[in-house]
């Protein structure tokens, strides 16, 4: 019986023998992790952290890129009975800190030099850390290597045989299996406490929501302290898939043509950067190859359109299409290897004109909809119900209702145990055993939960309208020419943004255009570039209700930063933040006229 994710990596491990359990790219090309190597480095370590003293209970940091030893960690950290607190490695010292010191951690875990140069300022501060650990071969004073650690646990389970499996059949499945700490848009991390039940339920509805077997290869890139990605990468080993490790998100596009994967988790915004680099291509290539996509792009969409209302589709479309496949989508599809069966996309609302754009091609997206609180699934589309612009129907095992004010509420075994150390924020989320999601949706007629907003993130003019964002927002990022916008208009007379740029596309629109300039911040003050985006914001919103329509813009030099705390590590804007960062820009949009005494709807740069 799977219950806990201690039990699932043995049934894995028994059920699942395979040559390449996991590909890590070494030297150049990928090399295969076969499932025995993947399980003896798990209950090796496991032993090894309990010969330094790691009891149940206990919290495990891990400061590390995407890579097997990642996954080997956590599952040694859970199998020993102890909470894994994963720490994103884009975050500074003091960020890092701070989850240390909260989380009281006994033990802190850095892949390389690089994290160790965060961590080691650190060290006098933290009293409660009794043992540092680093994946390098070589380690500074008073670190340990991961290889001897282990081979403390080799010399223990050598001397005390069946102590590995005594172990995991200790693990219940309401321990608590890590402590996970929300990035947040706004104010301090909260650690969310999930318990292996919470996990494990969410795994095992998953699995069989998506289709997920031992046939499949998957390609993992989004950070594994983002709570979908380690979810997901739980999933793929409980069904035996083979999963290989991208060397970075820069060389996505590159790992992808290698390991040629069937699934592939994301977040938006990697999506809307492949169909904007698409879209580039397509607008600067010959008329000819222009007219022939765009041909092609409208019966497929014809197909989707009928495919999704579940009606059969004529044998004169379904022929075009076929012609459609040969001639464009099968050169795109095979940029991604040419097998994949699904991308699923989370953490953000995805763009329903995106999502159109794939679904017509031929490759699905099913995008779905949780937090980390959620563990993280509450809803998702599938195979057999899809609806785009929608997150999908509730999974199986979790309820669902909408309050009065429109925030979604929820409740199920994937429900978290609470906030670590933060009984008065628990309460606060949890009414009635209903968690309240902080994010304004609605079912449609046919049971798809839609997402409108965060509920926080909410506009409400002076005039009394409320307006979502971040839809719009989405809309504005179907634009070649802009990379991210932030929706400006709480308590003002009208909609603003701040809009970032895909600098090389503005760039070489400027030089097309003669428009000289000698850096990004020339580029962006130039009044002819600011009218030219405000004139591409207007066609990428032109079914916005007259309240929600953009009249200015702010075009910025750069995009946001994750060190600056404008966007958190899983790539959701701190609209808080960059509101602040950037109040003289936003205040000089809303300057009023001084003659007209009312406020222009012109542009600023």
């Amino acid at each position: 019986m799977v219950d806990t994710l201690a039990r699932l990596l043995v049934h894995s491990v028994t059920s699942y023998p395979k040559p390449d359990f996991m590909m890590v790219k070494k030297a150049g090309a990928y090399t295969p992790i076969s499932t025995q190597e993947f399980g003896d480095g798990v209950k090796h370590l496991a032993l090894g952290l309990k010969a330094l003293g790691f009891e149940p209970g206990q919290k495990l940091c891990l400061l590390s890129e995407n890579r097997p030893e990642w996954t080997i960690t956590d599952f040694a950290t859970l199998t020993a009975g102890g909470l894994t607190v994963p720490i994103y490695t884009t975050l500074v010292s003091e960020q890092i800190r701070y989850i240390i010191d909260d989380s009281d951690a006994s033990v802190v875990v850095v892949s390389n030099a690089d994290q160790w140069t965060k961590v080691e300022p650190l060290r006098p501060g933290l009293a409660k850390v009794k043992h540092y650990i680093t994946f390098a071969d070589e380690a500074p004073a008073g670190v340990m290597t991961l290889k001897a650690v282990q081979e403390k646990g080799r010399a223990l389970a050598a001397s005390q045989p069946g102590l590995y499996e005594e172990l995991v059949a200790q693990v219940k499945p309401g321990d608590e299996a890590t402590l996970i700490y929300t990035s947040g848009t706004t104010g301090v991390p909260k650690g969310v406490i999930l318990t292996h039940d919470n996990l494990v339920s969410n795994i095992r509805t998953s699995a069989e929501i998506i289709q997920i077997s031992s046939k499949d290869t998957a390609l993992s890139f989004l950070p594994l302290s983002h709570v979908l990605e380690r979810m997901v990468m739980f999933t793929y080993i409980y069904r035996g898939s083979t999963v290989a490790f991208a060397e970075s998100v820069e060389a996505v596009a590159q790992n992808l043509l290698e390991v040629r994967p069937h699934i592939m988790v994301s977040v938006p915004r990697v999506f809307e950067k492949i169909y904007t680099k698409v879209m580039d291509q397509v607008l600067t290539s010959p008329a000819l190859r222009r007219k022939i996509f765009f041909w092609a792009l409208k019966v497929g969409k014809s197909c989707a359109a009928l495919k999704l209302a579940g009606t059969p589709i004529p044998g004169g479309l379904s022929f075009k299409r076929s012609i459609a496949a040969k001639l464009v989508f099968s050169k795109i599809i095979a940029k991604t290897g040419g097998r994949v069966r699904l991308f699923v996309s989370g953490g953000a609302p995805l763009s329903k004109d995106i999502a159109e754009f794939f679904y017509a091609i031929g490759l699905t997206v099913l995008e779905g909809y949780g937090l980390t609180e959620t563990s993280p699934v509450i809803s998702i589309n599938t195979f057999e119900a899809t609806r785009l612009g929608t997150v999908g129907k509730v999974i199986p095992g979790v309820e669902v209702k909408i309050a009065a004010d429109g925030e979604i509420l929820a409740r199920g075994p994937n429900i978290m145990k609470g906030y670590y150390k933060k009984e008065a924020e628990t309460r606060e989320v949890m009414e009635g055993g209903w968690f309240h999601t902080g994010d304004i949706g609605q079912f449609d007629a046919d049971g798809f939960l839609v997402i409108t907003d965060r509920k926080k993130d909410l506009l409400v003019t002076s005039g009394g309208k409320n307006i979502a964002p971040q839809p719009i927002e989405n809309l504005l990022k179907t634009s070649p020419y802009i990379a991210n916008a932030v929706v400006i208009g709480d308590r003002r007379r009208f909609v603003s943004a701040l809009v970032v740029p895909q600098f090389e596309k503005l760039s070489d629109y400027a030089k097309g255009q003669g428009i000289a300039f000698k850096g990004m911040e020339d580029l962006v003050r130039d009044s002819r570039i600011v009218a030219f985006l405000l004139d591409e914001v207007t066609k990428a919103t032109p079914h916005l209700a007259s309240y929600e329509r953009i009249k200015k813009i702010a075009v910025l030099p750069r995009d946001f930063e994750i060190e600056k705390g404008e966007i958190t590590p899983s790539l959701k804007v701190r609209r808080v933040n960059v509101t602040a960062a950037y109040q003289a820009l936003i205040d000089a949009l809303y300057k009023e006229d001084a003659e007209s005494g009312r406020e222009d709807a012109g542009t600023v740069g």
